[in-house]
Order: C-alpha cells, then sequence, then structure tokens
C-alpha cells in the first residue's frame, strides 16, 4: 500500500513538559485511523505536527514523501480541522470558502458550492457565520476541509456541535470519502465513531502513542447506513433543527 504519512521518533517538548514522547506511526492510503486519549494527551499536538503547525524537537514528519519543516512548510493534498474552524464571521459561509479557495485556485464557485451541499448547508442561505450555530460552524469546516479533494484529511473532533443527523451524515461522508482511497487520520472522543470508521485505532497517552489491538472491526459501508438510519445521500440540506 502507498504510504501516505510517516512519523519516526517525534517528540515535541514546550519548555520543559514532554508533551510527545517518540512517537512512531505510519498511515497508508485508504484508511481511516483513529486516535483516543484524554485531553492534554498530544492528541492535538500530533496533529498539528503532522500538519505543519508546529515542528518536532526531534525527529521527522514525512507526508506524501516530503519532510514536514524541509521539504515543505506544508504538506500538499490536505484538509484539515483542528480545534475550532476559524472564519470571518461577518461573511456568509459561502464567501468565507470562496475567499479560501481564491488562495490557491484548484476549484471555483461550483466547488465551492459542491461542498456545502455535502455537508448538508445550503450555500445560497444569506446568513453570516456569526449567527451559525456550533453545527453549522463544524459543517462548514468539514466543507472547508473536503472541497479541494485533498488525499489526506486531518480531523480533531470531527462531529463537535453536531446533532444526533448531522453526526450520521457526517460519518456517511467519511465512509464514502475512504471508498475513494482518501486517508483520514481522525480524533474522537466517542467509541462508537471510532468503531463504525476506524480501520486502525491509536491511544494516546501521556504523549505515548499505542496501537490498540482489540477495537471491533468497522461495520461496512452499506451497513452503516441500514443501521444507524444514514441516507443513500450526502447531497441534501436534511433535517438540523437542533443544530440552528
Amino acid at each position: 500500500m502507498e504510504t501516505c504519512v510517516e512519523l519516526t521518533g517525534v517528540t515535541r517538548r514546550f519548555g520543559e513538559d514532554l508533551v510527545l514522547k517518540e512517537v512512531n506511526l505510519t498511515l497508508e492510503a485508504g484508511r481511516v485511523y483513529g486516535i483516543v486519549g484524554n485531553n492534554g494527551s498530544g492528541k492535538t499536538v500530533l496533529m498539528k505536527c503532522i500538519c505543519g503547525f508546529l515542528t518536532p524537537t526531534t525527529g521527522t514528519v514525512r507526508v506524501f514523501g516530503k519532510q514536514v519543516g524541509r521539504d515543505a512548510d506544508f504538506p500538499e493534498e490536505l484538509g484539515v480541522i483542528i480545534e475550532s474552524p476559524g472564519f470571518l464571521t461577518n461573511l456568509t459561509g459561502r464567501k468565507n470558502l470562496e475567499i479560501l479557495a481564491s488562495l490557491r485556485k484548484k476549484i471555483g464557485g461550483s466547488g465551492v458550492r459542491a461542498a456545502m451541499e455535502r455537508v448538508g448547508l445550503d450555500p445560497d442561505m444569506k446568513k453570516a457565520v456569526e449567527k451559525y450555530s456550533l453545527g453549522m460552524r463544524q459543517r462548514l469546516g468539514i466543507a472547508q476541509a473536503i472541497m479541494e479533494d485533498p488525499k489526506l484529511l486531518v480531523l480533531d473532533e470531527p462531529f463537535n456541535g453536531l446533532d444526533k443527523n448531522g453526526v450520521a451524515q457526517i460519518r456517511q461522508l467519511l465512509l464514502e470519502l475512504k471508498e475513494k482511497r482518501k486517508t483520514i487520520l481522525l480524533a474522537s472522543h466517542n467509541e462508537e465513531d471510532i468503531r463504525i470508521l476506524c480501520d486502525e485505532v491509536y491511544e494516546m497517552d501521556g504523549g505515548v502513542l499505542r496501537k490498540r489491538f482489540d477495537q471491533r472491526f468497522p461495520i461496512p459501508l452499506r451497513e452503516a447506513g441500514k443501521d444507524r438510519g444514514i441516507g443513500n445521500s450526502v447531497n441534501s440540506c436534511g433535517d438540523r433543527r437542533n443544530e440552528i
């Protein structure tokens, strides 16, 4: 299989605090990886090192063969949600995504519209982001992460703020992206998210990353949709009254 991400001996210090301890991790194409652990265990710091937002104190991070911080400041073909998505709150969601899309010019207005529709947002909605609920902001953050069709997604608590229908919809979306051989690394406190979505699960405890060997096999795409009432398509806005 194609190796997308490779971490070798990665440590990260903040002053005297050792937050990551000799982390070794390999992510392969077309698989979903989960990281679980308590708040402060180092999950988000690890994700930031992969994305180039933080530089490891020691060790190397390679994404698609390029060493982050040496060959490239930030990996290409990467979509990210880490912590709370930040937007220009006086603008609409669509305008925010259009501004971001204009930076790399990989997609135009139709691509922005399609991404919003895939996560259940109406691209023609005139509401400014400051009027969005937490769930709507999270959907917009996911749209931002997927809109340029990246090969790798790094998602820190992607279901945060979503209601039941929103969780089901985004799970379905991630499973469909997996079917298209996207690589997904996600952190979630919800064991059901991990069980349904992930091929491999790692536990982070005090900066030490260990593979979990006792997780159940993920539910196949068709069974996830059938058993959890997930629709066949994620292209509708759906019923999000609890998020608005």
